[in-house]
């Protein structure tokens, strides 16, 4: 009996380990603009192992109502070194939006990931040889812009009033992936 009890104890301890070890990390191109690093690894933590279901298919109702018990409770505790609930529940919900909609529109991904790489290869040049992160990304988002409407002018748009403004359409999709790469490229540059 005792040696059974104790199998099952290795057993449980391994495949939980396991677990932990397999979850998916939080995409740095889905982060909010003023989350930081470490509450981007805190949130990870946290909801790691939803991540990774929500990769698999979980719906995005049930993994926010786990992420956001989790988060609460570790907030309530004075678990998270200062970061507040509002900073991790942002991040929390940018990644598992992100992996839901990879889950729900895979191909979409794989194609505009390419499609976006290519339309601000320029810029992405530009950020890795030392272009400013945030001016890259303005100047890709404008790109993109220009790609669904040429006549797009964001000086003359951005000057006016929000409620006057005539923005294209454009899937959020297209400025993850500008992002992504962009995040790349400044990786690229710091290893140089």
């Amino acid at each position: 009996m005792k040696k059974i009890i104790t199998i099952l104890l290795t057993t449980v301890m391994t495949l939980s380990i396991s677990l932990t070890a397999f979850a998916v990390e939080i995409p740095i191109e889905s982060l909010p603009h003023n989350a930081t690093h470490e509450g981007m690894i805190i949130t990870e933590n946290l909801i790691g192992e939803i991540l990774t279901e929500v990769k698999n298919g979980l719906g995005y109702q049930d993994a926010w109502t786990k992420a956001n018990k989790k988060i609460f409770t570790a907030v309530l505790n004075r678990e998270t070194n200062g970061n507040g609930y509002a900073d991790l529940a942002a991040i929390a919900r940018n990644s598992i939006w992100h992996y839901r909609d990879m889950y729900l529109r895979p191909e979409f991904h794989i194609q505009t990931e390419a499609y976006i790489k290519n339309l601000i290869a320029e810029v992405i040049t530009e950020v890795e040889n030392g272009l400013d992160y945030d001016e890259g990304l303005k100047k890709a988002y404008i790109i993109i812009y220009k790609s669904k409407n040429p006549q797009f002018n964001a000086e003359e748009t951005f000057s006016v009033d929000s409620c006057y403004r005539d923005i294209p359409a454009v899937d959020s999709v297209l400025f993850t992936y500008a992002r992504k790469h962009l995040h790349e490229a400044v990786s690229r540059r710091e290893l140089k």
